[in-house]
């Protein structure tokens, strides 16, 4: 199954509006999550949502308790490396530096990378977020480290990246960091297309710091995303919710099983949501009615596992050379540094 991932016109960010929330006016957000929906939903084939509508408030929520989760190493892993990757994006340029953070969630784990970053320079932090309670969290979080400027911006990825590369100034390069390893829920060849669609919007001289999970043992996986508590299965089932809630649907969630596997030929985590008996839901304001079969699933998320020079293939496949990259063992993860070539 494809991940699509949709864009909006870009705007110049205006100058006087640090702090604030960068919204885009030109789609109605609501009318955007109907039609993906009755596209994902109403059409032949099988059935599926694309994973941004997870995070809205309660989502993002839940997302943060997943990534407290022992058997959920993914986030960890990432913190470790960023301890061992900041002092070498702080090193790249002397440069005023623009951050670009595609997906920043709430900040969190950005905060050391920027402090390396903003020591004996101005930077300006852009994190890019759909989700406006996870911006205001990211917001808060970071509010106080020295020498940074902070410019929240809700807009989809590509979006957000060309308004920032609108706002760049002479002399000023970009840094883009893309973490979590949010890259897995494209399936390869979208995957590749959006980091030359990143690549687009930057010049030589611009950085890219990528995360991405390895391939590991498959019963690992399971317990990351089917964890006994069941933190995942509420966040995964909350998308309904939020489809009943936002667009006047009636799916009954206790009629509904999360189901997550490693599907080992395709090399991902395939998430689904799987229909316990022949049922037809109305979504009103997406003005359609949809019927499901037993053990029938909605495909709400795929999360692609990579070997590390894979990784480093399909950067230099999006014009970017590979500067450095880091594998934490504990977890098998890495972060890879690129330069726009």
């Amino acid at each position: 199954m494809q991940i699509r991932h949709f864009e909006k016109p870009g705007e110049g960010i205006p100058h006087n509006t640090m702090n604030e929330p960068m919204n885009e006016a030109v789609t109605d957000p609501l009318a955007a999550f109907a039609e993906d929906v009755r596209a994902g939903l109403g059409k032949p084939g099988p059935k599926h949502l694309p994973p941004k509508y997870f995070y809205d408030e309660t989502g993002s929520a839940l997302f943060e308790v997943i990534t407290l989760l022992p058997e959920y190493g993914l986030a960890r892993a990432d913190e470790r490396l960023l301890k061992r990757s900041a002092p070498a994006l702080a090193a790249w340029t002397p440069a005023p530096l623009l951050v670009a953070e595609l997906g920043s969630g709430n900040g969190r784990k950005t905060r050391r990378i920027l402090e390396a970053l903003a020591a004996g320079r101005p930077v300006t932090y852009f994190p890019i977020e759909l989700s406006r309670p996870a911006l205001a969290r990211c917001e808060k979080e970071l509010e106080g480290i020295e020498g940074i400027r902070l410019y929240p911006i809700e807009a989809e990825y590509l979006d957000g990246m060309r308004r920032v590369a609108n706002f760049r100034r002479s002399g000023e390069r970009i840094a883009v960091l893309f973490l979590g390893s949010s890259i897995g829920n494209f399936d390869p060849t979208p995957a590749l297309n959006f980091l030359r669609s990143v690549r687009e919007t930057l010049s030589p001289g611009d950085s890219l710091l990528l995360s991405t999970d390895l391939v590991k043992p498959a019963e690992w996986l399971r317990l990351a995303y089917d964890d006994p508590t069941g933190v995942t299965a509420a966040f995964n089932l909350n998308l309904l919710a939020r489809i009943n809630r936002e667009l006047d649907a009636d799916f009954d969630l206790l009629q509904f099983r999360h189901l997550a596997f490693y599907n080992e030929q395709a090399q991902r985590v395939e998430i689904h949501l799987r229909s316990t008996m022949r049922q037809t839901v109305s979504i009103r304001r997406a003005e359609i009615e949809i019927h499901f079969e037993p053990d029938e699933t909605i495909w709400t998320e795929s999360s692609y596992k990579y070997h590390a020079t894979d990784v480093v293939r399909m950067g230099e496949q999006a014009d970017f050379g590979c500067e450095d990259q880091w594998i934490d063992e504990e977890w098998p993860f890495a972060q890879t540094f690129f330069a726009a070539r």
